[in-house]
């Protein structure tokens, strides 16, 4: 009986590599902070991403991409968990990911060689038991883009001790995942995870990149202000809305769009770097590419510099996915969040999806059997934002100053014209507000919302002293801060404003 148990055992190993070698490779390459109008080839002529435009000539993409808000003014935590577990975060520990299923956990499950290199900001324990391999992981929210502390996989399975990594991030990551490629003997397909920190600040990409925007500056966004002129609740105290003066000034906002642009440019250069060896090592017309990135930024747009606001530049992100099967050139504005990547996963490799994921397969969208999967999405942020949108309408409400907003995305895309109190859109406003409740239901949302608006108090930020943090380089703080650099708290106690 036991030689028979040992028999049955054997031969479904053996179904289960011989049902995995068939499978499509997976390289994941995932941006921090990178809104999702950032790319040449999706109408932004300002910005220079060969290699993200030749992405997207040969794949899908997805240009309504939201996260789904967040629990923390550190929204890496809580998108990530959402994007690795496939919940939104009122349904995951999302600073653990503890208790529930990973999608590279699952995938080393169905035979795959799940490897990892970047940024991971949900504790050790979910990593180690989601990747096989790993080097240049970096656990923590950001570190200064040229000492980046890191951790290597050893081949105990333990993580090695911390060391600081000898280039800037982007190339180290790329490097990682270029010997990764080399190396892998194509016995059993991959999933790698490529997870950057750019263009996260510190805005410092290296000079060159960084003095190419500087004598060709973005213009400033549309809906640029010197100060948002009312608390959203982030205004006193959050990280990154002290990384510039307020009011902001055009050429401040200039300066930081021209880093921001800067890190992207360098990023796409690494993108270029890794899709090449992929095409070396002869898997790249059996591997699905993703690119996304975790949130947006502000950066000028409506008086802020951070993501942490339902507005469209803070809650959209980029999503493109090609490879065997996709579509080349093809692209969809339906509605999609992060967390649809992974029961996306699960039906391009035929995996049972795990019980409880809340987001949607998109295969049906690229191959054409569904126009849509959602009618609507909802963006909830901590206690303090909550909007919802359908195709042209967007309502947000601020549930601690009793304050709403609507917007005619359809006359009005950067949200610049709040229509709450036109008698005319009352039907909108009603309808919206029943539409917020249904999503509030769906996902377990208790908080109470403003049924009316009420005009909020000004408030003005002009001269605020600020404190740079410690991952900053001493040219920016000599650049954006007036005040000399104090001693901080440690990075440990202050992640939850580190992104």
């Amino acid at each position: 009986m036991s030689q028979a148990v040992v028999i049955v055992l054997v031969l479904l190993l053996f179904s289960v590599r011989g049902s995995a070698a068939a499978r499509p490779n997976i390289l994941f390459l995932f941006a921090d902070d990178q809104r999702a109008d950032t790319i040449a080839a999706h109408g932004n002529p300002h910005i220079r991403t060969p290699n993200l435009d030749k992405l997207v000539a040969s794949g899908f993409s997805f240009r309504r991409n939201y996260v789904f808000g967040g629990n923390s003014g550190a929204i890496c935590v809580p998108s990530r968990a959402m994007l690795m577990s496939g919940k939104t975060w009122f349904k995951v520990d999302a600073p653990t990911l503890k208790d529930t299923k990973l999608l590279p956990e699952l995938l080393g499950e169905n035979g795959y060689i799940t490897f990892a290199t970047g940024k991971w900001h949900n504790g050790e324990p979910s990593w180690l038991r989601s990747f096989q391999r790993g080097r240049a992981v970096m656990f923590g929210g950001m570190s200064d883009h040229t000492q980046v502390p890191i951790r290597d996989l050893g081949p105990d399975g333990r993580l090695a001790p911390q060391r600081i990594g000898k280039k800037f991030s982007s190339e180290l990551f790329a490097d990682a995942a270029i010997d990764f490629l080399k190396n892998h003997d194509g016995k059993q397909p991959f999933f790698a995870y490529v997870a950057f920190t750019a263009p996260h600040d510190p805005r410092q990409p290296p000079p060159k990149y960084r003095k190419a925007y500087y004598r060709r500056p973005p213009p400033l966004p549309p809906n640029f202000l010197p100060q948002l002129p009312f608390d959203n609740g982030m205004m006193d105290g959050g990280r990154d809305e002290n990384l510039g003066a307020w009011p902001r000034t055009a050429g401040m906002v200039r300066d930081q769009l021209a880093e921001y642009y800067g890190l992207i440019t360098h990023l796409d250069e690494q993108v270029g770097r890794i899709l090449a060896a992929l095409r070396r090592s002869g898997r790249a017309e059996n591997t699905i590419i993703i690119y996304a990135a975790d949130n947006g930024l502000a950066l000028g747009s409506h008086g802020l510099l951070g993501k942490q606001s339902v507005f469209e530049h803070s809650a959209r992100v980029p999503l493109i996915i090609a490879g065997p099967g996709i579509p080349r050139g093809g692209s969809t504005a339906v509605f999609t969040y992060l967390f649809d990547l992974f029961p996306t996963l699960c039906d391009v490799l035929g995996l049972q999806p795990p019980a409880g994921l809340e987001g949607e397969s998109l295969r049906p969208l690229w191959e054409g059997r569904k126009e849509r999967v959602r009618e609507s999405v909802f963006l909830p942020f901590m206690q303090f934002q909550r909007a919802v949108r359908d195709d042209r309408w967007k309502l947000i409400a601020y549930p601690k100053i009793g304050h709403l907003q609507l917007f005619d995305l359809q006359t009005d895309p950067h949200e610049t014209d709040n229509l709450i109190n036109h008698p005319e859109n009352a039907a909108h406003v009603a309808r919206l507000q029943g539409l917020m409740k249904q999503w509030q239901a769906k996902v377990g949302d208790n908080l109470q919302l403003p049924v009316e608006d009420r005009q909020p108090p000004r408030i003005d930020l002009s001269g605020k002293e600020r404190q740079p943090d410690e991952w900053q380089p001493e040219w920016i703080v000599g650049k954006y801060f007036d005040a000399p650099r104090k001693t901080l708290p440690a990075a440990s106690d202050t992640k939850g404003h580190a992104k």
